[in-house]
This record gives C-alpha cells, structure tokens and sequence, in this order.
C-alpha cells in the first residue's frame, strides 16, 4: 500500500554494519552501556538513513543520543525482558522532527491526540517517517504542511541538522489536537527540566501563568489557556503518563538554545 514503505536506519561502527533492529539500541552501537550519547556521522545512503563512526560522501557530523531510560537500552541491560523474535527483527524508521522557528525566536510544537496508544497528549515538534526518495528537508516541509497547513515556499527560510534523537514513537496520521507557538523563556525553562533527572535544571524563574494555544476538533480551531506548569512536567518514572513535552523534544530544545547562543541571538 502506498505510503507505508520507510527510510530504514542503518549502522556502521568499527568497519562492520547492517540495519538496526528494534530491539537493540541504536546509540548503543557508538558508545559505552553507561553513557547515552555519542557524535556520529549521518545522511541519507543509497535508501538507507546510515549512522557511522566515520565520515562518508555527503554526510554530516550530529550528536546522537538516547535517554537514560531508553526502553532498547534496558532491553540490553535486563534479557528477561526480551521481546518477541518478529519485533526483536523489525527494523529502524527515520524520522524527521521540524522544530520552525519565526524571526522572533517563537517555536512551534503540536500536540498528539489523547486517542493515540502511544504518548497521547505530549507535545512534540511536527515530524515523521522518512518514505523513500525523499531528501530530508523534503520530509520535514511534508510533514508540516501535513500536520499544520503551514507551506514554506523555496527560498523564504534556511535549515541546519540539529541533533539525533532515538525514540520508540509511531508517527501516525491526524494525530494533531492542538498548537502553540511558544516564546524563548517558556522554551528555556521546559530546556532545563529533564525526565528522570532527581531535580529540575535552572530555567527562567519568572514565567507566565498560561500560555495561548490552539486548539483542533472535527475540523474547527478555538484558542485556550494552558496553564505553564503543563508545559513543565517530566515524564513519570512508573505509572499513567500525563500531558507533558516530549523526552525527545527537551533535547533538540537544548541544541537550539546552543545554537541561537553561539550566534548571539539570546544571552547565555
């Protein structure tokens, strides 16, 4: 069926490589079990989406990383929690994550609707499956049209590679039930909360009480209240999840906020 093929991710690591399996970790390839992130090189590769250690045509240098709970890394750590032989097998998608950013430094994340069986409510950046032929950008610019009716036309924008993020979400379609356009110091402060951290990181101290967004329904748009403390959650380490950002979307934060910073865009 059409729309169904995947870009899969393929890893080479000291001479030696195939495709990532599902049920091992992909950031473990490259680095000790007690760490979880590692510089690589990437890019697209004859169909492939290729992790190496060592540089290739057209590739670029990205930091990947993996959260300390990681549920690939504690199926290395703990084998009783092995997965069944078909998912152990099943390969690695790309993905591509957008995170848009307007000329006064706002960023533009979406909610997943509370009826997904995968990280309902959480707020994340507009983002999917690479499918193959395509070129990276070419992705991101599909999915933010797909997902928000937004269209960059050529020319009206530039780009930059952020990050790697390995995750274990399933993009799915009409999975949007609102957005906000959030302004740097909110963006700070969810930066600096990190899931399974014992304390939270030094955000902005003074922060609004809400924050506008956006919300979608059967077709229709109203803006609402949320208050900012939702935006401020962590992930919990055991029971129901609750709305929060997303462990991914925290990470590719704390990149733009590095970048904006060696360009002189915000104070450190």
């Amino acid at each position: 069926m059409a729309g169904l093929a995947r870009v899969l991710v393929h890893v080479r690591c000291g001479g030696a490589g195939g495709p990532a399996r599902f049920g091992q970790s992909v950031t473990g390839a490259f680095c000790p079990a007690h760490e979880d992130a590692a510089v690589v090189s990437c890019g697209l590769d004859r169909g492939r989406f290729l992790l190496s250690d060592v540089a290739f045509p057209g590739s670029t240098t990205a930091l990947l990383k993996r959260p300390s709970f990681c549920p690939a890394k504690r199926l290395g750590e703990q084998p009783e929690l092995a997965l069944p032989a078909e998912l152990r097998r099943r390969g690695v998608a790309a993905g591509v994550a957008v995170l848009l950013q307007t000329s006064t430094s706002r960023i533009l994340l979406t909610r997943r609707a509370s009826t997904l069986s995968i990280f309902p409510n959480v707020w994340v950046p507009p983002g999917g499956h690479v499918e193959p032929d395509e070129e990276l950008l070419d992705v991101g610019l599909r999915e933010l049209e797909e997902e928000t009716g937004l269209r960059l036309e050529a020319g009206t924008f530039s780009w930059r590679m952020l990050g790697l993020w390995e995750a274990r979400m399933c993009p799915s379609k009409s999975e949007v039930s609102a957005y906000a356009w959030l302004e740097p110091p909110i963006l700070e402060a969810i930066a600096a909360t990190e899931d399974g951290a014992e304390s939270l990181g030094n955000g902005p101290s003074t922060l609004p009480a809400t924050v506008s967004i956006t919300e979608l329904s059967n077709g229709s748009s109203s803006t609402t209240q949320l208050p900012t403390s939702t935006f401020l959650n962590t992930a919990p380490a055991e029971g129901e999840d609750m709305e929060r950002v997303s462990t991914g979307t925290k990470f590719a934060l704390r990149l733009w906020l590095e970048s904006l910073q060696e360009r002189g865009r915000v104070q450190p």
